[in-house]
């Protein structure tokens, strides 16, 4: 299983309303670097348990994200903010100006 680094940003946004145990799971997987079978070892279940856990962590946090769209206006923020310090020290006042206006509009 490949980790897909898009879910740490999911995980940050919705973790919450998944499950205690699918929570544990996916930030051991995802945040503390955990192999599947250590995650087994550690939660006392099978690798496959695990596996199944984060399949079904990854689809909701999919679903969510689909339908409040949270994750992807952090990116785009986060994106017209390096745009705004990579302004910034070019000193473009109006490029500043216009950067600030977009990213006010995707709060």
């Amino acid at each position: 299983m490949a980790k897909n680094l898009d879910f740490v940003l999911l995980l940050d946004c919705y973790g919450e309303l998944l499950t205690q145990r699918q929570k544990e799971i996916a930030e051991l997987y995802y945040n503390e670097d955990f192999s599947l079978s250590e995650i087994a070892q550690m939660q006392a279940i099978s690798r496959q348990a695990v596996s199944d856990s984060l399949k079904h962590s990854e689809q909701f946090l999919m679903q969510t994200e689909q339908k409040l769209g949270t994750a992807d206006r952090i990116r785009q923020i986060r994106n017209c903010l390096e745009q705004i310090l990579v302004s910034c020290q070019t000193e473009n006042i109006s490029e500043i100006t216009k950067l600030a206006e977009n990213g006010l509009q995707l709060l």
